[in-house]
């Protein structure tokens, strides 16, 4: 991969879950999340070793049967967010697309029957306000190309777990999976409860079930995964899809790999969980 500064001879990458959170998110230091999302981040740049990273987030949606995908080399960021102190838009992180990679992306998607649009966009604080936590510019970078694609527009599970299973081919040319979202995500519920320490009892039913939906045989996975967004609690665990659909699409990479929950935290009405599906391989 040419533009690619640090490339090594491709072996299986493994697939991840990030659970990132909102603008707030990129100076909460202190936040247990910040620092499991920096462990992550340097287990990522130092053992896994990607040669490129290919991402959904929760705040890029294409068309109900129309991804996007982001094919410029050089990207500036999108402050998709509103309402805070000025200089939270003056953040910068360091990236790079890759054309390249991009294209790659569309022609596994392109054999699988899903159409995607190129275009030119920058990356969305979905993707940049997490990978400050996990590849801090200054103390862990990435130093790869990063390209995102969107999610269709649409709450279908298995459409996004297709889609996925349509990218997984991608790991053995050393190519990250991410999916970057909230394992339980309700804004609502989170401002009206603000400061009173309670923990919603949608967010621990759902987290656990997303657990053992994730730790489910290969074969029985994506069925697991469906049947969990038609649980009575989905609904209140996210009452808009779009923070739990990244899971899916990365479950749907992960083949013959297991899942596993490497870590988690309930906070209201959120939970922080992080995923693994596929083990690093220790060089």
């Amino acid at each position: 991969m040419a533009d690619t500064p640090h490339v090594r001879s491709p072996s299986r990458t493994p697939v991840y879950f990030l659970g990132i959170g909102g603008p707030n998110f990129i100076e909460n230091f202190e936040h247990p999340a910040y620092a499991k999302l920096a462990e992550i981040g340097r287990e990522i740049t130092t053992e896994v070793k990607p040669n490129a990273v290919v991402v959904f987030s929760a705040h890029w949606q294409g068309d109900s049967n129309k991804v996007k995908i982001n094919v410029a080399q050089n990207t500036d960021l999108i402050y998709d967010f509103y309402g805070f102190p000025p200089h939270y838009y003056e953040y910068d992180y360091p990236n790079k697309g890759s054309p390249e990679v991009a294209e790659k992306v569309i022609e596994k998607l392109s054999g699988a029957g899903i159409e995607a649009e190129r275009v030119n966009r920058g990356l969305d604080h979905g993707v940049w306000a997490g990978f400050m936590a996990a590849f801090d510019p200054k103390k862990n970078p990435l130093n790869v190309p990063i390209i995102q694609v969107s999610l269709y527009g649409s709450d279908d599970p298995d459409q996004h777990y297709r889609m996925g299973q349509a990218l997984e081919s991608l790991r053995d040319e050393g190519i990250l999976i991410i999916g970057a979202g909230m394992a339980v995500h309700n804004l609502h519920d989170f401002r009206a409860a603000r400061g009173s320490g309670k923990n919603m009892p949608y967010t621990l039913s759902f987290d656990e079930a997303l657990k053992e939906a994730t730790a489910a045989r290969p074969e029985e996975r994506q069925a697991k995964m469906s049947a969990l967004m038609r649980r009575s609690d989905a609904r209140q665990a996210h009452p808009t899809r779009e923070h739990i659909l990244p899971i899916h699409i990365s479950a749907g990479a992960a083949g013959l790999d297991l899942g596993e929950q490497l870590w988690t935290l309930a906070e209201g009405s959120l939970s922080w969980a992080q995923y693994r599906f596929g083990k690093v391989v220790r060089e």
